[in-house]
């Protein structure tokens, strides 16, 4: 039984106070769910132009340094907003992840006169189409 399902069975005996204050978390979290969402997609249309460009000067997808930077920077800002920097990072490292298959794709595309789906999130293909080491570059970018 999920969470909710067990809130519902439960309702009966928790107080209208309660449910009031959950329900308006829950609308507080949703929203920011989804500003969080739309953050991402800013983020990566952004991450897009980058690939773009490198790929027209023919720059690798991945760039350890600037990663380096930005997991540092990343855990900073998590430890000051009372985050947790292991989480931070590894949300940071998934996000890099699908960058620099972003970027690999757009350079695959390039390189074959093709025009691919580079910008497609959530798909499937998830294997590194060069064959480069798994550090993942450009998250900031």
């Amino acid at each position: 039984m999920t969470t909710s399902n067990t809130d519902e069975a439960n309702s009966g005996a928790v107080d209208a106070d309660v449910r009031a204050e959950l329900t308006r978390l829950r609308d507080s979290i949703d929203n920011i769910d989804a500003a969080v969402v739309h953050m991402l997609a800013e983020r990566f249309k952004c991450t897009q132009r980058v690939g773009h460009l490198k790929a027209a000067h023919q720059l690798p997808a991945a760039d350890p340094n600037r990663e380096a930077q930005q997991i540092n920077r990343l855990r900073g800002l998590a430890e000051s907003a009372k985050l947790d920097p292991a989480f931070a990072e590894k949300l940071l490292n998934f996000i890099i992840a699908e960058v620099i298959r972003h970027h690999e794709r757009i350079a695959d595309d390039a390189l074959n006169g093709t025009t691919g789906t580079a910008g497609t999130t959530g798909t499937a293909y998830t294997a590194r189409t060069t064959g480069t080491a798994g550090t993942a570059a450009d998250a900031g970018e």
